[in-house]
């Protein structure tokens, strides 16, 4: 079902454009209940939280992965070298129960807190909170140290430019520079979550595309501090495995990176085992390489694995983004 609604979101045939006609009687009902739910928070019959210390809201208007845990990582590191001390809320889609409100470090279990707030706090090295909740989230993280001393005094939320009951002081929205809007419509018929014009309301909009997100060297999974360049792997076959929101986007990235790619997609928050990886790992001596986001949760059984490479891969905040986060905090 998924493969066929991407096919009409993205796709120009005769059969993405007999889907979308089908779905489009659900996408005016979707819609009427998009305007009305942001009408109810618009004029106080929804209500809406503000929190004490500046929140930055990353998000976008699609369903899928655009990039936005590279970019909440990258904008964290650039609040702490302004001499913030920083937190993140997040929901953490894919754990077993996304109800419950909890702190997330570099050592959480991946199955309790999910796999974007984990990868966030061991890359960051700031604490997550996690809850469906946000404001919940968000007052968890203000009622914390940040590390056993300093309080938090800036809140990042990774997602969430849907979550009306949390007020921002800014907002960044993040665009796929593969995909974009796809047919522009909203859900079911299209990949929106809210009406293209949204992006007119945000503060900045980050268009994710090659100068955006830059491949690093890659590190061993068992031995992190073992670290190859991408040129090593130029040239050579290897098993490309990713459980995103779209994997062709990580498969297209080791082909312009000169591999030989066989891809091995997996739904977006895939919880792996043992069995499907090793069969993958040891159907040949071929290298495997992975997201970062789909290495913390192949911890567990990593020692069992051979020859597996993490890609991780880094956004770039440019002046035109540097310049808008100084302009909506009120920094020079």
């Amino acid at each position: 079902m998924e493969q066929i609604l991407k096919t009409s979101w993205y796709g120009k045939g005769l059969l993405s454009r007999s889907i979308t006609i089908l779905l489009l009687p659900l996408t005016l009902i979707f819609y009427l209940l998009v305007a009305l739910r942001r009408a109810g928070y618009e004029f106080g019959l929804l209500q809406s939280s503000k929190v004490s210390v500046p929140l930055i809201i990353v998000g976008n208007i699609t369903v899928g992965g655009a990039g936005k845990t590279p970019l909440v990582i990258a904008l964290v590191k650039w609040c702490i070298d302004q001499g913030f001390s920083p937190a993140v809320v997040s929901r953490g889609y894919g754990r077993e129960d996304e109800r419950v409100l909890l702190r997330v470090d570099s050592d959480s279990d991946v199955r309790v807190c999910g796999d974007e707030p984990l990868l966030i706090a061991q890359a960051s090295g700031v604490p997550v909170y996690v809850g469906s909740d946000r404001v919940a989230a968000a007052e968890m993280a203000l009622q914390d140290k940040y590390d056993g001393s300093s309080l938090v005094d800036i809140i990042i939320s990774d997602d969430g430019m849907q979550h009306y009951s949390l007020k921002r002081d800014m907002e960044i929205a993040v665009v796929d520079g593969e995909y974009a809007l796809g047919n522009r419509l909203l859900l079911p018929a299209g990949p929106l979550r809210e009406p293209a014009s949204r992006l007119d309301e945000v503060d900045a909009v980050v268009v994710a595309g090659n100068s955006f997100l830059q491949p690093q060297p890659l590190y061993k999974l068992v031995e992190p501090n073992s670290k190859k360049t991408t040129d090593y792997f130029s040239g050579q076959r290897v098993h490309a495995v990713a459980g995103i929101g779209y994997p062709e986007r990580f498969f297209t990235m080791l082909r312009n990176l000169g591999m030989e790619v066989i891809p091995h997609p997996f739904s977006d928050h895939h919880q792996y085992n043992r069995a499907e990886l090793l069969e993958i790992n040891t159907s040949d001596n071929l290298p495997m390489i992975v997201t970062e986001k789909d290495a913390v949760k192949c911890t567990e059984f990593a020692n069992e694995l051979t020859e597996v490479w993490v890609l991780p891969v880094a956004a770039i905040i440019d002046d035109k983004l540097d310049r808008a986060l100084r302009t909506c905090l009120k920094i020079k």
